[in-house]
């Protein structure tokens, strides 16, 4: 029954989902988003993130921390602010000896939605079903990590069928 952290990385809001396997199922565990106000200097910041990341791994102990990969962004501040963000995750990930894997937006859409180029309603949409949600998460944060999350799960899935 391994137990998957998937992480949406942000400068001010960095979501997390966990779902976990049972046989042929994938299944919601917990969810949220870790909010950064924005008052904050970007090193105070950067440490709350870090200290939101190892309260959910302590909290949760996952086996494995999915997070989303780096992609092109029109905006060069905000790709080096996202870029600080993914670097403290990872750091809390490695510090707390966890294995690490990372996944294009486009890779989790196709796995989630069938296609690379869904919609995050869809994404949305999809996860709820595929994870046996019972409620919609309060965020597109939320939403991205578990689909990171589910991700990770049937690729590792099939990796252990072959298929991969």
């Amino acid at each position: 029954m391994p137990l998957t952290l998937g992480i949406d990385p942000g400068s001010y809001r960095t979501g997390y989902g966990l779902a976990r396997s049972e046989g042929s199922r994938n299944l919601y565990v917990d969810s949220g988003v870790i909010m950064i106000p924005r008052n904050r200097s970007r090193a105070e910041r950067l440490m709350q993130i870090k200290d939101g990341i190892d309260a959910v791994i302590s909290e949760h102990h996952p086996d494995d921390i999915a997070i989303e990969g780096i992609f092109v962004s029109k905006n060069p501040r905000s790709a080096f602010a996202l870029g600080e963000a993914r670097g403290v995750i990872l750091l809390a990930a490695a510090e707390a000896g966890k294995n690490i894997f990372e996944y294009s937006p486009r890779e989790v859409k196709r796995t989630v939605a069938g296609s690379g180029n869904a919609p995050k309603s869809q994404v949305a949409g999809m996860i709820e079903k595929l994870l046996n949600l019972t409620h919609q998460p309060e965020t597109s944060d939320e939403t991205d990590a578990l689909a990171i999350a589910f991700c990770h799960l049937v690729r590792c899935s099939s990796k252990l069928r072959g298929l991969v």
